[in-house]
């Protein structure tokens, strides 16, 4: 009984740190969220950035994430894990997100590199008549279920930035300092699609929707 109280206190010594942190980035995506247009409902704001995150982080234990997703990547190609690419948590959590049923907020799918090893995909979300590209990305597998999110244009870590040696980035681009982030309209017209509410399988490798 001793051992079980000990372990019950470790345990929340250990995902309290988590919690706060989460709960922080929670409040400050609502806000970002609210912030994108004068008609975003806070109350729509504040149901995708709870979902997004209590998800992303569900999900991690479902997968079965030991560390990070690179990691998990490995270990799918490995056979010892099934789930865990970047579209899985895209997938996943797109479409809890899509069961919100939302009304000045709009899903996307947003892919970087498509097609290629180094293909990233994500959620973004604009206010209702607003460009992809000035939306919000929110990616769970990055940081391996602790939910990552920024404005689309800021996301350095998918920009096409000039480095020393490489002419090209992997998709074959120029080093302009783009954006690498491109919407799926395919996937996104799925996220999209309130009214027909079927299970689709995202597949490495862009190779399309397939139900079960």
């Amino acid at each position: 009984m001793i051992r079980v109280v000990v372990f019950i206190i470790a345990f929340g010594i250990c995902i309290d740190p988590l919690w706060a942190r989460d709960e922080r980035s929670i409040k400050k995506l609502r806000d970002a969220l609210v912030a994108l247009a004068p008609g975003v409902d806070p109350g729509e704001a504040e149901a995708i950035s709870v979902t997004a995150h209590t998800t992303s982080r569900s999900l991690a234990r479902e997968y079965r994430v030991v560390w990070n997703g690179g990691f998990q990547n490995l270990l799918i190609h490995m056979g010892k894990r099934q789930r865990g690419y970047c579209g899985h948590y895209t997938r996943d959590i797109g479409e809890r997100l899509k069961g919100l049923r939302l009304k000045t907020l709009v899903l996307h799918w947003g892919a970087a590199y498509a097609n290629t090893s180094a293909e990233n995909n994500c959620l973004v979300v604009t206010a209702r008549n607003q460009p992809f590209e000035e939306g919000i990305i929110m990616d769970g597998w990055r940081l391996a279920g602790q939910l990552f999110w920024c404005p689309l244009k800021d996301d350095m870590a998918y920009r096409r930035v000039w480095v020393p040696f490489l002419q090209r980035s992997p998709d074959g681009k120029p080093m302009d300092n783009s954006s690498a982030w491109e919407e799926d309209r395919l996937y996104t017209s799925w996220l999209q699609d309130i009214d027909n509410v079927h299970n689709w399988q995202w597949q490495p490798g862009k190779q399309g929707f397939r139900t079960y």
